[in-house]
């Protein structure tokens, strides 16, 4: 493990112990497969992860405005693994669809005929995916929760599964194709077979969701107005989706494994719930006659703030879905 202009590099065991050490109060629900496109295999020397890294973070950030590198991490061509934007943050990665998500740039061109994937580089993202669906309990892994970029539009941020204005990402030929049945016959098993026999940490509790509804909400260390705020834990912002395993005097508990708490008042419950038919429709009101505002596919993850007779509102502001929709 070393680092270099921000960035930690890791061996793939070196990233598995890293990951448990680690506390993300932001709740992920999904993780992103996405290939670099440019740079490619031609520009990887065997040794300059560090100036490959840094120069996707320059065009970010230069070319495209973000602030800072869009993904989390980068899995590069000899299996090495390098960080990115904190695992804190929400990357910039698929319009629309990154609050939940952790992002994976695999370094390479996986379009059919272009960069053929090395054996070391399949084991570390095979595995690195599986080590995240442990962090974040995403198991059972399903196409819900492990996604491919090309399955969502580009100007929608809708999830099309393939359809309308996509990108190729993660490669006509990752892992033997990016549409979802590829992922499924492919991909999935391969990640199954390597969370095989891997045990699960148990939580401390099964914790229930919560939004913020604050400008900002500051995390602290223990649950007192009085104790300090957490060193590696920016304040959240308004809308943000947070999960607490323990309620103390008013304060809410965010992370299994880490004091980190918040002041309850500036978080309202909300419950989780799975879309169950496709093009399912989120309209500005309760109600048929308001405007289709988005549609929702199947297997989507949404947080019920409200409901209104047979509709449930999903966000902060009026989106609504009928409540028959998501299970």
């Amino acid at each position: 493990m070393d680092t270099k202009y921000g960035f930690t590099r890791f061996t793939l065991t070196e990233f598995e112990q890293w990951l448990g050490t680690i506390s993300v109060s932001r709740v992920v629900d999904k993780v992103q497969e996405h290939h670099t496109w440019s740079p490619r295999y031609a520009q990887f020397t065997g040794n300059n992860h560090f100036e490959m890294q840094k120069g996707m973070r320059d065009h970010h950030v230069g070319h495209n405005g973000w602030a800072d590198i869009g993904q989390h991490l980068s899995i590069f061509p000899d299996g090495m693994i390098v960080t990115g934007r904190p695992m804190n943050n929400t990357p910039a990665c698929i319009y629309g669809n990154n609050s939940r998500s952790v992002c994976i740039e695999n370094v390479g061109d996986f379009d059919t005929g272009q960069d053929q994937m090395t054996d070391a580089q399949k084991e570390a993202i095979v595995k690195a995916t599986a080590a995240l669906v442990r962090r974040f309990s995403l198991a059972p892994v399903t196409t819900n929760n492990i996604v491919y970029h090309h399955w969502y539009d580009l100007n929608t941020g809708q999830r099309t599964n393939g359809t309308g204005v996509t990108k190729t990402c993660p490669g006509t030929a990752f892992f033997g194709g990016n549409t979802v049945a590829d992922c499924r016959n492919n991909f999935l098993p391969l990640v199954e077979q390597a969370l095989t026999g891997v045990p699960f940490a148990p939580s401390v509790a099964t914790p229930t969701y919560g939004v913020v509804v604050s400008d900002t909400l500051n995390v602290r260390v223990s649950s007192s107005a009085s104790a300090a705020l957490a060193a590696t834990q920016g304040p959240l912002e308004t809308g943000a989706i947070i999960r607490v395993f323990r309620e103390e005097n008013g304060w809410y508990k965010i992370a299994n494994s880490k004091e980190y708490w918040v002041y309850g008042k500036w978080v309202k419950p909300v419950t989780q719930r799975i879309v169950n038919t496709d093009d399912s429709k989120g309209r500005a009101g309760p109600g048929t006659s308001f405007e289709i505002l988005r549609s929702f596919m199947k297997g989507e993850t949404v947080y019920v703030h409200e409901t209104s007779g047979n509709w449930s509102r999903i966000a902060l502001d009026d989106l609504w879905v009928n409540s028959s929709l998501i299970g």
